[in-house]
């Protein structure tokens, strides 16, 4: 079938984005599912800024390809072999397919799929199959979901099934917003009622990381970041304190109203200047998580005398290390009990036309979470 879709053509091109178009809307062919593959047809899908890092070429990715990776959709046509899904389901994609059966699997990390990061690293879906072509040629799936088109072929490994009552466009937010952002909070680090909590980077990821530790219990949630509107949505979304990173003495600050720091620090802004002040506002025996995702040449330097002395401990969270099927189920519940407000996080609704528009937004920090609706 003939879907259109927006396709990277080449990373790094100039801002702005609406005038260089590094996404080009095009008809591309999709082809129907194969064996252990569905079709969806779909009805959102969110930018992120781990689109924005494949536009700028941070993180290189095989081109063309058609970008987007969290969204949400309506199934329309199931291949062999797929199991407990049938036409008509409402599901979440998840944008590292799962194999269940390589060593992260067997132990319960599904996020660390060995198959599905391998297939993501090519471009192709967990079989290694590409379902996109274009004037005769391959075109590449970004995560193994390729969000943004009307229609997208995906493994039945890359979906989680969910109430049909529940809005398709806040539903979308689940697929990566949420699992990263409450995941870290609720899967990595383990945050405990009366904890204190500093989220750095107030994204879509970091603002959920707030929303997560609030409905976490935490006592005290200090958000931290560049922007003072982000930092006053913070405030209105939970935050107990708020911080301008620009501040020279934010470090000083944190330590100084939390005696100390705080117990768990959450770097999700994607810099090394970030998780360097994570790590300093992190109290002694304290969690530094990272779930950002820097430039694949981004380090930083540790006191490592800290790590011995004051029992640090330093994790990394990709998903959220999520158990997709276990968590956007949990997750959805509070949402719909009113205590995790992710809808709050929508600041655009915008058509499929206007998304080299919609990442100039995202560069710039006007916006927090855009949904591309079908």
């Amino acid at each position: 079938m003939k879907i259109r879709a927006a396709v990277l053509e080449e990373m790094g091109r100039p801002l702005p984005y609406d005038a260089s178009r590094p996404l080009s809307i095009d008809w591309v062919e999709l082809a129907p599912p194969g064996r252990g593959e569905i079709l969806i047809r779909l009805a959102a899908a969110g930018l992120c800024h781990s689109d924005l890092s494949v536009i700028d070429g941070n993180r290189p990715r095989p081109t063309p390809m058609v970008l987007g990776h969290e969204a949400a959709g309506t199934i329309e046509e199931v291949g062999e072999d797929v199991q407990g899904l049938v036409k008509g389901d409402n599901v979440v994609l998840v944008f590292v397919p799962s194999c269940g059966h390589c060593l992260p699997c067997a132990e319960g990390r599904p996020a660390l799929c060995e198959p599905g990061a391998a297939a993501n690293t090519a471009g192709t879906l967990l079989s290694g199959a590409r379902r996109l072509r274009r004037d005769a040629h391959d075109v590449h799936h970004h995560m193994g979901i390729s969000a943004f088109a009307e229609y997208a072929t995906v493994s039945a490994r890359s979906v989680v099934r969910i109430d049909p009552d529940f809005p398709l466009d806040i539903a979308a937010l689940f697929g990566c917003a949420v699992l990263t952002g409450v995941g870290a909070v609720t899967n990595t680090a383990g945050v405990k009622p009366g904890t204190a909590v500093a989220v750095i980077g107030l994204g879509g990821v970091g603002l959920s990381s707030v929303l997560g530790a609030r409905a976490s219990g935490a006592a005290r949630i200090l958000a931290i970041d560049l922007a003072d509107d982000k930092l006053a949505t913070a405030h209105r979304l939970g935050a107990t304190d708020t911080f301008n990173a620009t501040d020279p003495d934010c470090a000083e600050a944190v330590r100084e109203v939390t005696g100390g720091g705080v117990d768990f620090a959450f770097e999700l802004a994607g810099s090394a200047r970030a998780m360097d002040l994570a790590y300093r506002i992190t109290r002694r025996g304290g969690m530094t998580v990272t779930a950002g995702l820097p430039p694949p040449d981004a380090t930083m330097a540790l006191p490592l005398v800290n790590l011995v002395a004051e029992e640090r401990t330093v994790r990394g969270s990709y998903i959220g290390t999520a158990v997709p099927r276990r968590d956007l189920p949990r997750y959805m519940n509070l949402y719909t009990r009113g205590l995790l407000p992710i809808d709050q996080l929508m600041t655009h609704r915008i058509g499929l036309d206007d998304i080299n528009a919609g990442f100039d937004r995202l560069h710039s920090g006007e916006a927090i979470r855009q949904v591309v609706t079908f």
